[in-house]
């Protein structure tokens, strides 16, 4: 009998709002390409074509952003929570529980509506920023409502308003965030809903899949090997010595892509402005030109391209955002996919009910 394990390959359903070819190198958001998107559009720009179908015009464009910086702000027992939980319990969990808690004051009516998923993406920023602040002693500061998402998202997080540079970094990977397909977070989100629970509910199961190292792991590993290498002249035979004694190189390689993923592609479109003014990023992008020709020195014939954890570990790098929020900013990209995905569920829906192969022992007797 073959062992069936992990679901891998098997189709769960069907989907309009993304698209992941590994072998192609494609990753699609409703019809565009995302690494074009990420570039080219804004967060709010994106979200809406994730939730909408289609590109805002400029006044349901600013529609959202409106309705967005209206939605951010925390009620009073959400702070509390927040301020209550001891500090050794870790952000994800911080925004599991939030999310679930505030699922039980505000509307959560069935099906969800799109107002619950604007709430949800506006709030989860405010609630990883007002727990950073609190946890470093910091006073925590309330959005700016002329702010952008992902300006406002780094205000909050260190009181300044942040460049533009650093801004179009953080806006272009928290779009490549979003949406990447059937993942375990966005599939545990569909099965929450599809029981007719509500969309906090499923985001906060989702939450839970995603605070799983094997599916929302941080890029730490990639910035662990850049700060061990330190400068440009070290880069080449620190990589040769971890080449030549077995050691992976992180940051380059995919499960899924079997070309240059095309989220780092876009990441690196995207952060043009970074180049020369930032020593951290400097170092990535010669670290990156070495690994790429080093690795086909050593491994020739292999399909080994630079990862978005890559970009991402160079970003958060740069933008000097704590370890401790790198996957909780990452799930402040993903919330739009999995909230679009509920929606799409809701439209219709069949609650998932798959079978299992029994492998035990039978009864000895006949009852």
């Amino acid at each position: 009998m073959v062992k069936v394990t992990g679901l891998e390959g098997v189709v769960a359903g069907e989907t309009d709002i993304g698209l992941v070819d590994g072998e192609k190198g494609y990753l699609v958001y409703r019809g565009y390409w995302a690494k074009e998107l990420a570039v080219t559009r804004t967060y709010e720009e994106v979200a809406y074509l994730l939730w909408n179908g289609h590109l805002p015009s400029a006044e349901e464009l600013e529609r959202l952003k409106s309705e967005m910086a209206e939605s951010r702000q925390l009620p009073g027992y959400i702070r509390q929570i927040i301020e209550l939980m001891p500090a050794s319990v870790p952000m994800m969990l911080v925004l599991q529980s939030t999310v679930a808690a505030l699922g039980e004051q505000e509307n959560t009516s069935w099906p969800p509506a799109l107002t619950q998923a604007v709430r949800l993406a506006s709030i989860l920023p405010t609630i990883i920023a007002y727990r950073y602040r609190t946890l470093n002693g910091l006073t925590p500061l309330e959005p700016l409502s002329e702010l952008g998402h992902a300006a406002n998202y780094l205000y909050m997080l260190t009181g300044e308003k942040p460049t533009k540079a650093h801004v179009q970094a953080l806006s272009a990977y928290l779009i490549l965030c979003m949406e990447h397909g059937m993942n375990a977070s966005t599939f545990a989100a569909r099965v929450v809903l599809s029981t007719e629970s509500d969309m906090n509910a499923a985001v906060a199961g989702a939450i839970g899949a995603m605070k799983g190292p094997l599916h929302g792991g941080a890029p730490y590993e990639v910035i662990a090997m850049l700060e061990d290498i330190g400068t440009k002249e070290r880069a080449e035979p620190w990589l040769r010595k971890a080449l030549e004694s077995g050691t992976k190189i992180m940051g380059f390689g995919h499960r899924i892509y079997k070309t240059k993923d095309p989220r780092a592609e876009a990441l690196q479109i995207a952060t043009q402005e970074m180049i020369g003014k930032d020593p951290s990023f400097d170092l990535a992008l010669h670290v990156e030109a070495t690994a790429i020709h080093l690795l086909q020195e050593y491994k020739p014939g292999r399909r080994l391209f630079t990862n978005v954890e890559f970009y991402a570990a160079a970003i958060l790098k740069a933008l000097e955002l704590s370890p401790d929020i790198f996957t909780p900013t990452f799930t402040a990209g993903r919330i739009i996919g999995w909230t679009a995905h509920i929606m799409e569920q809701a439209a219709n829906n069949r609650i998932f009910r798959p079978q299992s192969v029994y492998t035990g022992p039978m009864p000895q007797n006949e009852f």
